[in-house]
């Protein structure tokens, strides 16, 4: 590749000069200069100075698989040679879109049996809101076009998408968001439970949040509930048991669909191929993308239950809404043999069955006692640590994020690639990790751990 013939320095110029990167202060970045990944294999990435770093992050929430499958290039290349592209408008498909959507209706929840195609999770949820609010006019019902969403909830960078999304400080860049989505408490049992109050108590109330927000609009004006199974970007917020059926059962009785985000969590992350069916949730519409591919290509899917496609089919005339790159012929044959490798190597199975929980007991067994660490929580292959000052009083150091940052710097150091979102540091690593891989990661992340210790 054409990059061996330049330096890291080299590289570091020519990025600050530039490339402007997504979620980024640039000018810290320019200061420090870019980490240049230059290739990567299995569980592991390698930069330009050398370093071997284990990929606890899935490169972003994504790589399911793990890096340097073959056959994902081969079938990419093949699909180039025969048909790179051609578009799903003008009444026409390709092979392969036609294929891939069989195949995830078929691995999806019963009720779930569309698919409509994009190229990132933004684009997903843009489609999303669009089709819920359309759904709702196609059936005389204009007046229904307000969306329950949560805080802290993310569901992409689009106009769109920030809008749904809950993270107030993208709402201030946004200076203007799509009106008529609200936001209510999450289920965030650390952070926001009451003294004394049980999780399944507080599953519950968080529940009630959504209820409450129904009834101040008006059931008759609110189109929709849309949330992440366990909540991703947002710090791997996982609810209590209680607050699902909940959810559910305030959804029906009002006759408000329920958006479900799997960006994340769809394709094996939870131990099932959707959170849906870890949690048993039955959704109007799951938005996924990211474990499709693998992140081999960009390649996202919005699958669309009997009752809102059957609405768009038989009364919705044209739909205006698509992209030049739906169904893009390339991305959809890698996204079909990506599934197929993932249930070929036994892959949820190995998470749901073994090392999911092992991940989990190894960092409770391990760091669970140590002095920067208020609680460990995890759902197959997505775990989050709480950074506290102190545990009994769950206070954190500060500025706020500052105990998380040096944990993730001083891991990194460690050849462990985490995130560090607020004061939780999380991790989301390839499926393909095994006992070896999960203790090499314990050993880093004490390592960070106490390696922050001496800064904090």
């Amino acid at each position: 590749m054409t990059f061996q013939n330049y330096s890291t320095e080299q590289l570091q110029k020519m990025d600050a000069k530039h490339h402007l990167h997504p979620f980024t202060d640039h000018k810290e970045l320019r200061d420090a200069g870019s980490r240049i990944v230059t290739h990567a294999k299995g569980a592991f990435i390698y930069d330009s100075e050398g370093n071997e770093i284990l990929d606890a992050m899935a490169g972003l929430w994504c790589v399911n698989i793990g890096y340097g499958f073959d056959e994902l290039a081969d079938v990419a290349a093949e699909q180039m040679r025969e048909l790179p592209y051609y578009n799903s408008f003008f009444k026409c498909t390709t092979p392969t879109p036609v294929l891939l959507a069989e195949k995830i209706a078929s691995l999806a929840p019963d009720n779930m049996n569309q698919v409509f195609f994009g190229s990132s999770g933004s684009e997903a949820n843009d489609t999303a809101l669009r089709l819920v609010r359309h759904f709702w006019v196609l059936e005389g019902k204009p007046e229904k076009n307000i969306i329950i969403s949560r805080d802290n909830a993310y569901h992409g960078s689009t106009v769109a998408a920030t809008s749904l999304g809950g993270m107030s400080a993208m709402h201030e860049q946004l200076n203007g968001a799509v009106p008529n989505i609200k936001h209510v408490m999450c289920p965030y049992y650390y952070g926001l439970a009451q003294e004394g109050e049980s999780e399944e108590a507080f599953g519950l109330r968080a529940a009630k949040a959504v209820e409450d927000a129904i009834l101040e609009a008006g059931p008759e004006n609110v189109a929709a509930f849309i949330g992440e199974p366990i909540q991703g970007a947002g710090g791997v917020k996982i609810p209590p048991a209680s607050y699902w059926p909940e959810i559910q059962r305030i959804c029906e009785k009002y006759d408000v669909l329920l958006m479900l985000d799997e960006v994340i969590t769809g394709y094996g992350r939870t131990g099932d191929w959707f959170a849906a069916q870890s949690m048993n949730i039955k959704a109007d519409t799951i938005t996924t993308a990211k474990g499709l591919t693998s992140g081999y290509m960009p390649l996202s899917a919005l699958i669309v239950g009997d009752r809102v496609a059957k609405t768009l089919v038989e009364k919705g005339g044209e739909f205006y809404h698509g992209y030049t790159y739906s169904a893009h012929p390339v991305a959809c044959a890698v996204g079909l043999r990506n599934l197929e490798i993932i249930e070929r190597e036994g892959m949820i199975e190995q998470v749901r069955d073994e090392t999911g929980d092992y991940l989990l007991k190894s960092l409770q067994d391990k760091i669970g006692d140590h002095p920067l660490v208020g609680e460990i929580r995890g759902k197959g292959f997505l775990i989050a640590i709480e950074i506290v000052k102190d545990k009994k009083s769950k206070s954190r150091h500060e500025p706020s994020g500052a105990g998380a940052s040096a944990v993730r710097d001083n891991a990194i150091a460690n050849n462990i690639m985490m995130r560090a979102v607020g004061d939780t540091m999380i991790m989301s690593p390839p499926l393909i990790w095994t006992r070896e891989h999960i203790d090499m990661a314990v050993e880093r992340v004490k390592a960070a751990l106490d390696g922050a210790m001496k800064t904090l």
